[in-house]
């Protein structure tokens, strides 16, 4: 960058938005409707000093925008916006706030919390209806230009197949901070995501999509700051384009790149967890740092009658308004970048029913998805949503249109409640086992469409369902009245951390049962970081603010004989589901249709070797279930036969004739992984307390499935 800057701005283009180099300067647009007038503000490379403001000379269709020739790449830069401050009609304009571009690529200089930061005086008796009048530039990262022209040369996608797909949901930092193994500058950034270690513990465990919780540029809020705690999961996003600096090894959106491609390069998808429903600004008493200095009116849904106060759907007080095309715009064009100049295999919506309501509430026509459903580049990828936020009507399991996937948290609890042993559930179960054709079976939707877990980042690990009745919370600094209250969890006797053997006994197999029912189920399986090895958060069931020893991930109890025994098992399950296509069934199936005379694609028994009756489907206290399911699998068929006791003691489940001659793969019951199949030497086969055991056979011969 020259050391002289031009007098003034040319007009530039409206288009693209943002800061966008073009070899012989840079040019600026950016959007806002009811601004009177934007400034470029230019600060030094370490962003602490202004050395130029321009105004941007043109608008054209709301956005404004302006050229600066002979700059490019490293230019650092921010905008201030002038227009009311009027908050009960919504405008909160403050030339005084330095504002974030909501398209910057990377910023400068972490935020630093200062009352300057907020567009009213904090302590003026009127409070946001105030007007502060000191500059925030001090305190506020600053925006960066950036060169995204990226060769990713030959290395195509991994495109795994959905009924292929095995989930990894993991916090980028949190699974190498605390991995002795790496050198220190390695750890918790992206230089330890990318690690052949890690990658071979991926592949040991057959994952083939990494789901990493956000990695947009986010803020640490006020109250946690001033209590010596973080935002860990980063959930309150700062900027839509810009990866999190404290990620990138050396500071460079390369550095993500770089491991984005070692993993795909080794085969495993990388799917980010994404926020476009709220942003770190908060309600009306939280910061002006980008899109509400620029035009709150238009970024944000406010209260018709009363826009001084946010519709707050999301519970993080704020909702960004994507029925306005440019918001929607602004989304979408985050998606695609994250998508082409990171090669990004696929998205996971933060609270994705607020992305689908329109003005009368949730729509599965909505603007947001019909645009990444038509749009050639985002309806390739994985979609997934969360389905559910808390405004009016906010649960929609089960409602999204197809192409997406959603996260089954009825699977999840439902699971739980099954291996701590509630009666009542078989039906339930057998619609779960199957792929939950009760909510997806329509509008021509698959299984896959049913994301399947035990446990995710919200919430209690796996470890900690079979070892706390209740939240454990009280780090959090809240008396522990955060997080989730009905955890569905059981501790068999005592809570927390025990060394009775017949407790932990009875814990590894209800936990080993979870498990193997995650990945022995139609439907995509997800599996939390570190429960693979029994990973602990000591009880505390919403960790979003520990960035320490709580939530990084454990190895040393990975290292252990205990974590080393847990991680074969979730391998040789893995390993059992990519055998055998019976356990993961491409199409919803009735029971109806028949394989080969006598063989049904999918039929239940009860205990007694009898298929299930409906006398057996409504005894409440039958806690005892076997799944038969059977696929073509090249010139053979593939079977298997899935039994299941959440019962306080062993039974003997006889088995079906026709099924005689099947191997036991697997039973939970038991800590040993058998690495060989054995037969039953009679028609009854043993199924331990709380157990689950997986038997399997082929019957040859393609023209019998004629």
């Amino acid at each position: 960058m020259r050391t002289i800057l031009a007098d003034k701005l040319a007009p530039g283009l409206p288009y693209p938005m943002g800061a966008t180099s073009d070899g012989l300067g840079v040019n600026f647009a950016v959007f806002s409707a009811n601004a009177s007038k934007i400034e470029v503000c230019i600060f030094d490379a370490r962003g602490r000093k202004e050395i130029k403001r321009y105004v941007l000379p043109e608008c054209t269709d709301e956005v404004w925008h302006g050229y600066l020739p002979d700059t490019g790449p490293g230019l650092v830069y921010g905008y201030r916006a002038y227009g009311p401050y009027d908050p009960r009609n919504g405008h909160r304009f403050n030339p005084q706030k330095l504002l974030v571009d909501p398209y910057a690529r990377q910023l400068e200089g972490p935020l630093r919390w200062s009352d300057a930061l907020f567009g009213y005086r904090v302590r003026h008796s009127k409070a946001d209806l105030s007007l502060d009048k000191r500059d925030s530039a001090p305190f506020v990262p600053k925006s960066v230009v950036t060169n995204d022209n990226v060769n990713w040369g030959e290395l195509a996608r991994p495109c795994t197949p959905w009924a292929d797909t095995v989930i990894y949901e993991a916090h980028l930092r949190g699974v190498s901070q605390r991995r002795e193994a790496l050198r220190p500058e390695w750890r918790g950034n992206s230089d330890g995501l990318a690690h052949p270690h890690f990658i071979d513990h991926l592949h040991a465990l057959g994952v083939t999509a990494i789901e990493l919780l956000p990695v947009h540029a986010f803020l640490n809020d006020h109250f946690l700051v001033e209590r010596g705690l973080k935002n860990y999961w980063g959930y309150n996003t700062l900027a839509f384009f810009a990866p999190e600096l404290t990620y990138l090894a050396n500071g460079y959106g390369n550095d993500l790149r770089m491991a984005i491609r070692r993993l795909q390069d080794a085969g495993i998808e990388v799917i980010l967890d994404v926020v476009y429903n709220h942003t770190c600004e908060g309600n009306e008493l939280g910061p002006t740092l980008s899109w509400r200095g620029l035009d709150n009116a238009s970024y944000y849904r406010l209260v018709a009658g009363d826009e001084r106060y946010y519709i707050n759907d999301t519970g993080c007080g704020n909702t960004v308004n994507l029925s306005h095309p440019r918001v929607l715009q602004m989304v979408m064009d985050s998606l695609r970048y994250w998508a082409q100049s990171y090669r990004i295999d696929g998205f996971r919506f933060d609270l994705g029913v607020t992305l689908g309501r329109e003005g009368t509430g949730f729509d599965p026509g909505s603007g947001f998805f019909d645009a990444i459903l038509q749009d050639p580049v985002l309806s390739r990828l994985k979609l997934i949503s969360e389905p559910w936020d808390i405004g009016p009507d906010g649960y929609q399991l089960g409602q999204h249109p197809p192409g997406f996937a959603e996260w089954n948290d009825r699977y999840r609890d439902g699971m739980r409640r099954f291996w701590k042993g509630e009666a009542g559930l078989r039906g339930e179960l057998a619609d779960w086992l199957i792929g939950s054709p009760a909510i997806f079976d329509h509008r021509h939707r698959r299984p896959w469409a049913s994301i399947n877990y035990i446990a995710s980042h919200d919430g209690f690990t796996a470890a900690d369902v079979v070892s706390y009745d209740g939240k454990h919370n009280e780090a959090n600094g809240d008396d522990n009245n955060d997080g989730h209250g009905e955890n569905q969890s059981h501790n068999w006797g005592h809570e927390g951390t025990t060394d009775d053997a017949d407790i932990l006994r009875v814990r590894g197999v209800v936990l080993r049962s979870m498990l193997a029912s995650v990945f022995f189920s139609n439907g995509t399986p997800m599996l939390l970081a570190g429960d693979e090895f029994g990973n602990s958060q000591n009880g505390n069931n919403n960790a979003y603010c520990q960035d320490n020893e709580t939530s990084w991930l454990d190895w040393s109890q990975a290292d252990s004989a205990e974590g080393r025994r847990l991680t074969a098992f979730v391998s040789r399950v893995s390993a059992l589901r990519r055998q055998h296509p019976s356990l993961r069934l491409a199409r919803f199936e009735d029971g109806n249709h028949e394989l080969m005379p006598g063989l049904p694609r999918i039929c239940w028994y009860d205990m007694d070797g009898n298929v299930m009756s409906q006398a057996a489907w409504d005894y409440p206290e039958g806690r005892v279930l076997g799944l038969q399911r059977a696929a073509l699998q090249s010139d053979s068929i593939d079977i298997t036969l899935l039994l299941l006791n959440a019962g306080e003691e062993p039974i003997d489940f006889v088995l079906p004739s026709t099924y005689i001659h099947l191997s036991v793969q697997l039973d939970t019951s038991v800590e040993a992984v058998q690495p060989e199949s054995s037969q039953p030497s009679s028609p009854k086969v043993r199924v331990g307390a709380h157990g689950l055991v997986l038997l399997a056979g082929k019957l040859d011969g393609p023209d019998a499935a004629a």
